[in-house]
């Protein structure tokens, strides 16, 4: 049985914002969630995702880091983290938990 989506989610919420304090999730840098089945029961993980700017120096920290916590759940045979630029980042994206840690009203 594949992963879910949910449960890759909660995986990326272990990956904190170096700079922010606010995990990757809440803050809306995952775009998209892709999970496929393989014929041995695993599964391989193509997550792509973006940051709150272009120059953002936490971004191959946070790419590692979501890589790393993806491959720790069970099943999981490949993991592929892109970094995408398109469409680009807005604190719209944010969840009210996000803007509720960040002041943002």
């Amino acid at each position: 049985m594949p992963i879910a989506e949910d449960t890759v989610r909660e995986a990326l919420k272990q990956v904190i914002d170096p700079e922010l304090f606010v995990n990757i999730v809440d803050l809306g840098l995952i775009y998209k969630v892709d999970v496929a089945e393989q014929d041995d029961g695993g599964s391989n993980v193509d997550v792509d995702m973006t940051m709150t700017s272009p120059a953002c120096p936490a971004g191959p920290q946070l790419l590692a880091q979501s890589k790393e916590a993806v491959g720790r759940l069970e099943g999981v045979k490949e993991v592929d983290v892109r970094l995408v630029m398109d469409p680009p980042w807005t604190p719209d994206r944010m969840t009210e938990d996000a803007r509720d840690q960040l002041g943002i009203f």
